[in-house]
């Protein structure tokens, strides 16, 4: 469809459908962060203009709108300058007030710094001019009250339920306004400015003299607080260890350092354990703790930090379940998915999540796998001690509820109806599919969460030994029993050969697709060196590999579609997963190559790597197309960065 200002065959009302409500799409849009808070704007700093525009706090939307204006002159955007992960200025100039001459002769800068309760900018005019100027400066902000689903949904914002002006004691004109609604508690302060309604949106106005080749600089703070806020803030930079070896390839150093500003600023801790730091999963969608995100995040970083390992570890077992709940799916032992400030409701799709939700079947036994790691890269052995009960807890569910038909396997099925219906990390609807497109039918077995559990049970064990505690041996006689049932009931065959499906379906029938799931299995020791090596040549081939990383489905399914979110498309942290078990298990060329194509993507995204992005070939295009809904920062494909490093320059643990 186009629109053309000269057409004269406008539809009548009658002729046009509805409007769908549509996800925003962040793709080239500005974000800066300091979680729980984030503010979205276009390239020039304006914010209006996309649905995804505004100022954040957890899962509350602050404001919609802003806008910046000078009196009498045109802001022409020249430059985004990024300070780091919360802090960005935006550079224009205002042509309309220089005098004659090729040369610009005033400048506008917005300088845009996100705390952990809201923002700051600062609006600075420069002259060059030999006279003074005499200025008015305007920002235009729209109230709201949003919450993050009716956002994400793409439906009609929600204004607060109050807006106030802050009458000064001395009668004089407000300098400050409030609002309230979706939780929040919004305070701001024009610094001095006049502050007025105009509408639904608020307008603050300085008047400014900017003396001769000089500068003027005014502003505003706006923060805000959470009704029952169950995630907080964390203040600072993260003190990260020193990359040795430096890294090889200048792109990885790039994307190393645009990785640690971002990891830093997504940090986060429970409202109530506020020592203990984890890694937000990204933005904008997910400023909260997820259980298989943050350990895997924590998991990739441990080379350069073991206190978010231990935090996550701490935070996670605090929230592990201790009983049996069909609506949330706890169970006891098992580790959560989810928490929300609030129930999350995604329109139209029957989903209704409760604020603390244990839908997912990999989260247990990649506890356990982190806390077996964080130990061997030096996480003292009294704090490992202090879990150990949380450990035994995770193991035993594996083998009491993660395994619900005692098979010897671990399977998920949503029981309320209104959950995740597919509980690995590909958790979208259509993501376990056959060869030929069809949808698999749970519960499902995936194909790498039994080498989660698989190595869970190994290396649980080895804790048990190292710390004198009963049942080491038990959990390797069931890690062998599962072992051989998936060496039995996973492998099927096509023209290149045999390799794992991706799960087993309500029949135990292997479901076919070749996927990137493959990629998981690898260093787990769940496979043999020669069932390895039969993953790894599929793992590289032209189907998977994409040049810009490991497709998520084979480009030879029925299903494939290169912008699918699970179906094909590319995803950071999954390729350095491969990348990693792909060194582990030997296969250092493999690994590299898959590397590389994550480094050709890199330059795309100024090294800020997506959630995900298109599966489209290197062959076909010259740059990676962008998924357009993907969180960007995000957190385990900030701290895939830190993986990639790891498994291409022989950075291991101690001792391993």
């Amino acid at each position: 469809m186009t629109d053309t200002a000269t057409s004269t065959d406008a539809p009548s009302p009658s002729d046009t459908a509805p409007t769908a409500f549509r996800q925003p799409l962040p793709a080239g849009e500005t974000v800066v962060l300091r979680a729980p808070a984030q503010a979205w704007s276009a390239a020039d700093g304006r914010m209006g203009a996309a649905p995804i525009h505004g100022v954040y706090l957890g899962d509350t939307r602050l404001v919609s709108a802003a806008t910046a204006a000078v009196d009498g002159a045109v802001a022409e955007h020249i430059a985004t300058v990024p300070l780091g992960a919360s802090s960005v200025r935006f550079e224009s100039l205002l042509r309309d007030l220089d005098d004659p001459g090729a040369d610009p002769d005033v400048r506008l800068a917005v300088r845009r710094d996100v705390t952990r309760s809201g923002v700051t900018e600062g609006i600075t005019v420069t002259s060059r001019l030999a006279r003074p100027l005499e200025l008015t400066i305007r920002v235009r902000l729209t109230p709201d009250a949003s919450s993050m689903d009716v956002v994400k949904s793409g439906r009609p914002a929600t204004p607060p339920q109050t807006v106030e002006l802050e009458q000064p004691d001395d009668g004089g004109v407000p300098t400050r306004a409030s609002w309230s609604g979706g939780g929040a508690h919004v305070s701001l302060d024009a610094r001095g400015g006049h502050v007025a309604r105009r509408g639904d949106r608020l307008e603050l106005v300085w008047r400014v003299t900017v003396p001769a080749r000089a500068s003027s600089t005014v502003g505003f703070e706006l923060s805000a607080t959470l009704d029952d806020a169950v995630v907080a803030g964390v203040d600072g930079e993260q003190a990260w260890a020193p990359i040795e070896p430096a890294p090889r390839d200048d792109r990885l150093a790039r994307w190393l350092d645009r990785a640690q500003g971002d990891l830093s600023a997504l940090r986060l801790t429970t409202a109530d354990s506020p020592d203990d730091v984890f890694l937000a999963a990204g933005a904008p969608w997910f400023f909260t703790l997820f259980g298989r995100d943050s350990l895997w995040a924590a998991r990739f970083t441990l080379p350069l930090d073991r206190s978010i390992a231990a935090g996550t570890l701490r935070v996670l077992a605090r929230l592990q379940g201790t009983t049996s709940v069909a609506d949330t799916a706890e169970q006891p032992g098992k580790i959560m998915h989810e928490l929300r400030q609030h129930t999350l409701t995604i329109p139209d799709e029957g989903v209704s999540l409760p604020p603390l939700y244990y839908g997912t079947v990999d989260a247990t036994p990649l506890w356990v796998c982190l806390l077996h790691d964080a130990w061997r890269w030096g996480l003292p052995d009294a704090e490992v001690e202090a879990l150990l009960p949380n450990l035994e807890a995770a193991l035993a569910w594996m083998r009491d509820f993660g395994d619900s038909d005692g098979d010897d396997l671990l399977e998920y099925v949503d029981e309320t109806g209104h959950g995740l219906a597919n509980q690995g990390w590909k958790d979208s609807g259509d993501s376990v599919q056959w060869r030929d497109g069809s949808l698999a039918e749970g519960p499902i077995a995936l194909c790498e969460v039994q080498a989660y559990a698989y190595e869970a049970a190994m290396h649980g064990a080895d804790l048990l030994d190292h710390f004198g505690r009963p049942g080491a041996d038990g959990w390797r006689e069931w890690a062998g029993r599962l072992r051989d049932r998936f060496r039995a009931s996973f492998w099927v065959s096509d023209a290149a050969g045999d390799y794992p499906a991706i799960a087993l379906d309500a029949a135990k029938r292997p479901v076919d697709t070749v996927t990137s799931n493959l990629g998981h299995l690898l260093g787990t020791g769940l496979l043999t060196s020669a069932e390895e090596a039969r993953v790894a040549s599929r793992l590289v081939s032209p189907e998977l590999s994409s040049g810009f990383g490991l497709r998520t489905m084979s480009s030879d399914s029925a299903g494939f579609w290169p912008l699918s979110y699970h179906g094909g498309s590319v995803w950071t942290h999954d390729t350095a997963i491969a990348v990693s078990g792909l060194a582990r298990a030997g296969f250092a060329a493999e690994a590299q190559q898959l590397a590389d194509g994550l480094l050709a993507a890199a330059p795309a995204f100024d090294y800020r790597m997506p959630e995900l992005h298109s599966g489209d070939s290197a062959a076909d295009v010259p740059a990676p197309v962008p998924y357009p809904a993907s969180c960007r920062p995000q957190a385990w494909s900030a701290a895939a960065a830190v993986a990639v490093w790891a498994a291409t320059h022989g950075v291991v643990a101690p001792g391993a």
